[in-house]
């Protein structure tokens, strides 16, 4: 499952700005991501969550705004 996500990416507005989400790594309950906002890049690393459309993160300042890994596009193809 590693390698089928890396570097998928996803964008998301999260009220005033643009946030694009690149997978570096998936393991069994965590996610690694690069996240871009503004200009500046961060990796962060989430916990894994499942729910019925599959494995996702939480983001946001609450932290619950759920991300799911399955809406994350391979760049290469668009």
């Amino acid at each position: 499952m590693k390698n089928k996500f890396y570097l998928k990416e996803f964008q998301f507005f999260d009220g005033e700005d643009t946030v694009v989400f690149n997978i570096v790594a998936v393991d069994d309950d965590k996610i690694t991501v690069a996240v871009t906002k503004c200009g500046k890049i961060s990796v962060i690393e989430y916990d894994l969550f499942e729910d019925e459309n599959g494995l996702y993160f939480e983001y946001g300042v609450a932290g619950r705004e759920p991300i799911h890994i399955n809406d994350f596009e391979n760049m290469e193809n668009n």
